[in-house]
């Protein structure tokens, strides 16, 4: 079975957010995010309303909350938006799933990824992703929906990766 598509931010976002919300390492970082921004926001808020003169360094701390907070929640779009050039260069991709595994081709290279490197994967609105099972989960393959030829092959596609895959 073959996709063909061009690569898209909005597509590398749902995938990092999928990540994010499907892998421990992913949910450590946004609690991490989240914890430490909102203890930073709470202890700059109250150093900001401190008696005493005003002094513009007592906006660092509710600043550096508010942009951790910022990441937690926006962090994927963000990365994304930052690799936009890279996706541009890519050019269009055609994607071969088959029981022994995965071929990428895009404008300047071609990857083969067998199922063990990626076991599980995610589905999504828009995307399949496969990721790895390493630790921190870095290794991942976007599989956008739009890619299939016809919409009925979207249940195909889905049958082999079920058939060699774990889903998330």
């Amino acid at each position: 079975m073959e996709l063909v598509y061009r690569p898209t931010t909005q597509d590398l976002a749902e995938a990092l957010r999928a990540r994010a919300r499907h892998t421990g390492s992913g949910r450590l970082q946004r609690w991490l995010l989240l914890s430490a921004g909102l203890l930073i926001t709470l202890i700059g808020g109250l150093a900001l309303f401190a008696k005493g003169p005003f002094d513009a360094s007592r906006l660092v701390f509710p600043c550096a909350g508010l942009l951790m907070l910022a990441l937690a929640f926006y962090g994927p779009q963000l990365t994304a938006r930052a690799m936009g050039g890279l996706l541009a260069k890519m050019g269009e991709t055609r994607a071969v799933v088959g029981d022994a595994g995965l071929r990428v081709t895009t404008a300047d290279s071609e990857t083969r990824i067998a199922w063990a490197l990626q076991p599980t994967y995610v589905e999504t609105p828009a995307t399949f992703v496969m990721l790895s099972d390493d630790k921190r989960s870095v290794a991942m393959t976007v599989l956008p929906k739009r890619g299939v030829a016809d919409p009925a092959d979207l249940e195909r596609l889905r049958a082999i990766l079920d058939r060699n895959l774990r889903r998330r």
